[in-house]
């Protein structure tokens, strides 16, 4: 059987979906340490919050049939659009209107949309890429492009800080913008570091997407005002130039894909018209069970006094477990935890690359995910830190989270000696 070339490059394994199927399969097999994925905890508190609103779309008459049984538009649910134009502007001062919003099936759906109207073969016969200008960046941008050749990237300045921390920061200094880059994009906080760009990298980048007529897209899954998984000061930014891509996901909300896109009116009508030719139209129950957060507000209440503190203390004791494990055993240092679900763990001159430590540990029933997954736009570079990092999520129960770091730190260990063995013989 012959494929096309769209076909041919589905048919790889590409680092997100070996990081779904093995993240599937720990599941189903219920005995695995799951410190890899991007699932967010069960919140008991946000638990029951949805429970309560779906007992109450329950109670309201045709709402759950509404819910399951119609279409929505092609931008998606009419309500909650509405709803959170007004939350945006009374409370940001964004000054957008529905026309600015698109819903889609999860913002995974979004960047597959987005970096493909920007970026790839244009029609003068030019070619143009994203540009990310910090990785390591999110793992599920790597195989979203249609064509080849389709990121630029630059590595960051690392600053290194107190108790073994450390931060990665946008080079400005070794940044270029050339024509054939057709847009620029950042996640804030990033999957997989958890590094939250500050406000003032976030508004040179700004002003460079608007000095080279290009638009800045902001992967905020993981932002404010929600979720909200940030532990330092971050304002949320928005113009006509930007595109802020959220998501209902680490609210809670994984399993109802549901994306939201804000962004100018033609490229949130150029999103709808995908939406129509792919979806017909995106998937509504998030959107529905979600409205009333929304309208009232709540959405950002919950997520400032509920959401955040949740996992910034989760953060907090697993870089205490980090440190009782590993200690002065080997080298090793921790970017800071400034937002997301993650912990970003640094081996300097890991014996062993990260991809074989990867394997170790699954075998071990630890799943975490290696670092060389996100570094696109770096392929080529000679760079060793691309093999020395994993990624590891502390969103699990206590118990997971610490017998994970037990079984990392003890086969890292287990590899610096393998290492420094050979070299006695």
């Amino acid at each position: 059987m012959q494929y096309s070339v769209f076909g041919e490059k589905f048919r790889h394994n590409s680092g997100i979906t070996q990081l779904m199927d093995d993240l599937g399969a720990a599941m189903a097999a219920g005995d695995t340490l799951m410190l890899g994925g991007g699932n967010p905890a069960h919140i008991p508190a946000m638990q029951q919050q949805f429970r309560e609103l779906m007992e109450s779309i329950m109670r309201t008459p045709a709402a759950f049939e509404r819910m399951l049984g119609n279409y929505d538009g092609t931008r998606g649910n009419a309500a909650f659009i509405e709803a959170l134009v007004e939350l945006m502007n009374t409370n940001f001062g964004w000054n957008i209107t529905p026309r600015n919003v698109v819903l889609t099936n999860g913002s995974q759906s979004a960047f597959f949309y987005l970096f493909n109207l920007f970026a790839g073969a244009f029609p003068d016969g030019s070619h143009k890429k994203i540009l990310l200008p910090l990785t390591p960046e999110y793992i599920g941008y790597t195989d979203t492009g249609l064509g080849a050749n389709f990121f630029q990237s630059y590595q960051p300045t690392i600053r290194f800080l107190e108790e073994r921390m450390f931060k990665y920061h946008v080079d400005f200094n070794a940044l270029r913008i050339g024509g054939d880059i057709g847009a620029i994009c950042v996640s804030r906080p990033t999957n997989p570091t958890g590094n939250v760009l500050t406000d003032e990298e976030m508004c040179r980048l700004d002003a460079l997407a608007r000095a080279h007529g290009v638009p800045l897209i902001i992967d905020n899954a993981y932002g404010t005002p929600f979720p909200n998984i940030i532990f330092s000061d971050a304002a949320p930014l928005w113009n006509p130039n930007t595109v802020v891509c959220m998501s209902l996901s680490k609210l809670g909300l994984p399993n109802l894909r549901t994306g939201i896109v804000i962004a100018h009116e033609d490229v949130a009508t150029a999103l709808a018209e995908i939406n129509g030719v792919m979806h017909l139209a995106p998937g509504g129950v998030g959107a529905r069970l979600a409205l009333e957060l929304v309208r009232s507000g709540e959405i950002i209440t919950l997520s400032r006094e509920v959401v955040r503190p949740f996992y910034q203390r989760k953060a907090e004791q697993t870089i205490a477990w980090l440190h009782e494990e590993l200690g002065e055993s080997v080298p090793w240092r921790v970017h800071k935890p400034e937002g997301a679900l993650f912990l970003w763990l640094w081996f300097e001159g890991l014996p062993c690359t990260s991809a074989a430590l990867y394997e170790q540990l699954k075998a071990r029933g630890c799943l975490v995910v290696s670092g060389h997954n996100f570094f696109a736009g770096q392929e080529d570079a000679e760079w060793p830190h691309k093999h020395e990092c994993i990624r590891v999520t502390y969103a699990q129960d206590e118990q997971t989270v610490r017998q994970g770091i037990k079984v990392i730190a003890d086969e890292v260990r287990r590899c610096w000696l393998t290492s420094l063995s050979k070299l006695a013989r």
